[in-house]
This record gives structure tokens, C-alpha cells and sequence, in this order.
């Protein structure tokens, strides 16, 4: 009997432990913010991301456990043991109004606010069907900056939704046309962090603004290493917003966590990105978006593949078909050949961080006839600089392209220094 208590305690003070040491996100440090939301008109940036971590049952950071080779490639929404269904908690909106917050206004990103919508397309206004909520979309016009009207109807905006950390994954974009607007009209901005799973290094060169678009807003690192959070410090506190103006702002940090910590999602954080290994390897291979090699939307590993109708013997095939996200890809019902990285460890795409040599694979086996590069510069506005494409078509190697963009990261890693919040 003694024996058995013996254990049991044992077992409680190591599940006590891994609770104490596990990463609180933002939003479940109620005490930080709900103080700061009463009395007011609460308008919410999130999607379908924007899950409070207190009642989930298979939440995205397990205990502070790194990801292993054994969970990365499991779809989101499916726990290693398949024979037991995920547990979501509820959405930030739910829980604002359980606990008596005036929520009466929610602002979608790129995909929509249930995170279905392709890449760039256009997402009406609409209402929430659970809550009658008005969702106000920002891709409704294509103007990306909410309306007067629209700004009328909060006195205070919260953001809680799940970035990647990549300048071209466009959440940030949507909260920095939030921002300006916040900063324009007097609005309060509270940010409830969440960690970033791209968090843990730095790469890729920094944007040139004569390229800036709707997929590169900022002159930021291509990867840059920051929670949402510490992006928007950095947008005030560099003078990024309009007009040079800051907005009043709070970042209710994540505890637990450091830009070192490893974490699994639960829901893909948009709907070409399905489990950690596309997450990871997505700083890569997203390059093909502005060539004319598919990266494999339209397939169920997107962003962990890539091919072409025309580069025959690659030992590996796939067929994009039309699929919800990806309603029409690119060589739909084509048989593609190429390159499948589902096999590559883990460990070496985190020691590879940004790597061109796929792409610069890919064009040395596609087609000596046919264009590789897209003949817009989608390519440019995407990795944010003039000079790589050049050197691909010269025969630079891989190493070579990313030596040209070093002095850009060891200059941005001090630059963002002085708006981390978590320890390198």
C-alpha cells in the first residue's frame, strides 16, 4: 500500500513539474489582460488559430518536450495514438464573452477567420454563425486598411492568432495594417503572444522595400525569428507604421518559453501548412511559389515536395488535384515529377535553416527550354532582394547566395535585439 502511495506521488509531482515548466501562451494569463478589457468595445484579429491553451487537452507544447522525428510528420488535429480525437479548447471569442467581454467585432487574415480561404484570395465580410458576431474581412477591397466605419465600432483591438515567423507568411501583415489603423484612430492594441515554431534562428536576406508587397511588408530578415509580439514592438519602436506614428501598445508575453523552445501545433496554422515538417522545410521551398515548379499545393504534403510535368526521372511522382485550400492548383490532374523531402530528418532542416539548394535542384533539371522563373517577380517580392535570381542562373551554388545575405542577418539580429522578449 505504502508502496503504491509512493508511486502516486511520485506521478502527481512529475505531472505538477510538467505543468509548472510547460509554455503558457498569452491568452490563457487572464489576470495580465482582462483588466485592460473591461469597460470596452472589443474588436479580435484571429482565425480559426486562435485556440486558449487552459482547456485543451492535446495543446500545441507538450510539457516543453522537443518535436521528435516520430510526431513531425503527423497531420494536425491527430495525436501519435489516431485511435483517440483530439480535444480543441475553445476560440479566444468564446472565452472573451463567457467571462463578460463586449466583443463586437472580429477582423479576418489571408484564408478567412475559419482558415479555409486559398492564398491571396479575396474573403468577404460575413458574421460569425455562433456568436453573431460581424466578422469584418481586410481582403474584402483589397485595400487592407479597415474603414472608418469599421474602427468606429471598437475602442480596443486584441490579436491572438498563430504566426510562423516567415516575412512572407502575411498574418503580421494584417496586423501591422491594424496597427496603423489603431495608431490613426487612438485605438488600445493588446497582443497575446504565442511562440513562434521558426522561432529559433535567423536567415535569409533583408527586404528590400523597393520590393515591398502584400507577402513583404517590412524590412525584416526573411525569417525573422519573432513572435507577433515582438514584431509589433519592433513596428513602433522602429517608426514601421503610417506615417511614422506609434499605436498604443501591450504584449502579454508567453511564460516558459525561449526563441530555443521546440512546439507542435494542433491545427495547421493555414491550409497549405499540415504538419511541423512543412512548417519547417516552408522557408525553402516556398521559393517555387515564383518559379514554374509546383511546391505541391493540391496534394496532402504541400511545401514538403516539389516537381514538374516535364522533370521525368526524378524517381518520385504526384498529381495536384483540387482541394479545399487549394481550389486550383497549379498542373491540377497533371502527373508531376520531382523531389519528395518527407523523409529528411529533422535534424538536418533545422541545422539547414534556409535552403536554396532545392531550388537551384530544380532548375538544373527542369526544361533548358522552357522558362524556370515566373516572367513577373514574384520570386523577388518573395525572397526580397534582385540579386538571387541572377545568381541561380549563373550557376551559383547554394552556399554562395546565402553568404550574400550574412551581413543582412548578423545586422537584423542586433537590430531586433532591443525588442526581445524571451531569451535567445
Amino acid at each position: 500500500m505504502k508502496h503504491h502511495l509512493f508511486l502516486f506521488l511520485l506521478l502527481l509531482a512529475a505531472v505538477s513539474c510538467g505543468r509548472e515548466n510547460r509554455v503558457v501562451l498569452g491568452d490563457e494569463r487572464f489576470d495580465e489582460y482582462l483588466p485592460l478589457l473591461e469597460g470596452k468595445r472589443v474588436a479580435i484579429l484571429s482565425n480559426h488559430s486562435g485556440i486558449v491553451g487552459d482547456k485543451v487537452e492535446n495543446w500545441c507544447l507538450k510539457g516543453g518536450q522537443e518535436v521528435t522525428e516520430e510526431s513531425v510528420g503527423i497531420p494536425f488535429g491527430l495525436p501519435s495514438d489516431t485511435t483517440r480525437p483530439v480535444k480543441y479548447g475553445p476560440h479566444m471569442v468564446d472565452v472573451l464573452l463567457e467571462k463578460g467581454v463586449d466583443v463586437c467585432a472580429i477582423f479576418s487574415p489571408e484564408h478567412g477567420f475559419r482558415g479555409t480561404a486559398d492564398a491571396g484570395e479575396q474573403v468577404a465580410s460575413g458574421v460569425d454563425e455562433a456568436t453573431g458576431i460581424p466578422i469584418l474581412s481586410l481582403y474584402e477591397d483589397g485595400s487592407y486598411m479597415p474603414s472608418a466605419a469599421s474602427m468606429g465600432r471598437f475602442d480596443l483591438l486584441v490579436v491572438d492568432i498563430q504566426d510562423v515567423g516567415l516575412r512572407y507568411y502575411t498574418y503580421y501583415i494584417t496586423m501591422q495594417h491594424l496597427m496603423d489603423a489603431c495608431a490613426v484612430y487612438g485605438k488600445k492594441v493588446v497582443i497575446l503572444d504565442r511562440p513562434n515554431p521558426n522561432g529559433f534562428y535567423v536567415d535569409g536576406p533583408i527586404l528590400d522595400m523597393q520590393y515591398a508587397s502584400g507577402i513583404g511588408s517590412l524590412p525584416v530578415a526573411m525569417v525573422h525569428g519573432m513572435t507577433l509580439g515582438e514584431l509589433a514592438l519592433m513596428m513602433n519602436g522602429e517608426g514601421w507604421l503610417k506615417d511614422g506614428l506609434q499605436c498604443d501598445l501591450t504584449v502579454i508575453p508567453c511564460l516558459n518559453y525561449t526563441h530555443q523552445t521546440r512546439c507542435t501545433l494542433i491545427v495547421p496554422p493555414s491550409p497549405n501548412l499540415k504538419d511541423m515538417r512543412s512548417i519547417y522545410l516552408y522557408s525553402s521551398t516556398c521559393f517555387f511559389e515564383g518559379t514554374n515548379v509546383t511546391a505541391g499545393r493540391g496534394t496532402q504534403y504541400p511545401f514538403e515536395i516539389y516537381g514538374h510535368p516535364l522533370m521525368e526521372n526524378r524517381g518520385f511522382s504526384f498529381t495536384p488535384r483540387s482541394i479545399p485550400g487549394a481550389k486550383h492548383p497549379r498542373y491540377q490532374d497533371q502527373l508531376c515529377y520531382g523531389v519528395d523531402l518527407r523523409g529528411k530528418p529533422l535534424r538536418e532542416i533545422w541545422d539547414e535553416q534556409v535552403n536554396m539548394e532545392y531550388l537551384i535542384d530544380a532548375y538544373n533539371h527542369f526544361p533548358a527550354d522552357s522558362a524556370f522563373f515566373m516572367r513577373r517577380n514574384h520570386f523577388e517580392l518573395q525572397i526580397g532582394v534582385s540579386y538571387a535570381r541572377q545568381m541561380v542562373l549563373d550557376g551559383a551554388g547554394a552556399a554562395e547566395i546565402s553568404a550574400r545575405w550574412a551581413e543582412d542577418v548578423a545586422r537584423f539580429k542586433e537590430q531586433r535585439r532591443p525588442y526581445l522578449l524571451y531569451k535567445e
